[in-house]
């Protein structure tokens, strides 16, 4: 039976971003393949990214911002166009690889601490403060009070601040909450923990009942790389210990795991196929 695309989204499933499918792509299938700094050609990424519903010029126009950004660097062999990852690229990718494999979901084993982070602007400074928010929420932070945001475990916010230009209106503490603080009520005041286990239930059901036995591996293994990286990423992994019983982070990285290692081979085997591949000149 032929390939097909893998039908999720009959369970609602988000379409992942061009540029999130392209670094999932990339860490999926060049990273460390112990063979140097190798590029690929467009027409190949465009193949692959086309079977998960990408367009070709959506991946043309991606794969340029993605230059300009310092996320990937070009190379012309002839008529043809090879990009690969940038020093900066590949460290992003090690990270999330990290957070997947070795940190995962579930944080059992919290050490008591808290990152407190308060903050005091100007009241014109209005850009500035949703700047902050935002980065802060991305870095895993719950806003306490107005002014002041925590975040479990040891957080390092000094790049951060430094990139906004708050170093002087930024105060870090590290610290433990006293015995009768509930931790659990702060934590339920702190952060939306019902859209964060929405999103591990949704991700969970969708490829439970997916049809995988028919499906592309390569379009397969892409996308559920990049949809659980999504969710892990804005997942502040607060203790375990203090979060609802049978919190579904944990049921959701079982299945991803188990789909990820069926697909490995496969999706390996055909990448190995489709993909034209050139030595990056340093």
């Amino acid at each position: 039976m032929e390939d097909r695309i893998l039908d999720v989204d009959a369970v609602d499933a988000p379409q992942p971003r061009p540029q999130s499918l392209v670094l999932s792509f990339f860490g999926n299938h060049v990273l460390d393949r112990g063979e140097g700094d190798l590029g690929v050609y467009s027409g190949s990424i465009i193949d692959v990214l086309g079977r998960v519903g990408t367009g070709e010029q959506a991946v043309r126009s991606t794969l340029t911002r993605m230059v300009n950004r310092g996320l990937l660097r070009r190379q012309r062999e002839g008529r043809k166009m090879f990009f690969g990852l940038t020093a900066h690229a590949s460290d992003i990718l090690r990270d999330g690889g990290r957070r997947i494999w070795s940190v995962g979901a579930v944080n059992e084993d919290w050490d008591g601490t808290w990152t407190l982070l308060g903050f005091s602007l100007p009241e014109s400074w209005q850009r500035q403060r949703h700047d902050l928010r935002s980065r802060l929420t991305w870095s895993g932070f719950g806003a306490l009070y107005s002014g002041l945001w925590i975040a479990p475990g040891r957080a390092d916010v000094r790049e951060i601040v430094s990139e906004l230009g708050l170093d002087a209106h930024v105060k870090v503490f590290h610290a433990r909450a006293d015995e009768f603080t509930d931790i659990g009520l702060m934590i339920r005041e702190s952060w939306d923990l019902e859209a964060l286990a929405a999103r591990y239930v949704a991700f969970d059901k969708r490829w439970t009942t997916a049809d995988l036995a028919s499906a592309d591996p390569i379009a397969t293994r892409l996308r559920l790389v990049a949809e659980w990286l999504r969710i892990i990423r804005t997942d502040p992994r607060l203790p375990v210990q203090h979060l609802p019983t049978e919190w579904p982070a944990r049921q959701a990285q079982e299945t991803f795991r188990r789909i990820a290692e069926e697909t490995a081979g496969p999706a390996g085997r055909m990448a190995a196929e489709l993909l034209e591949t050139t030595p990056l000149r340093p």
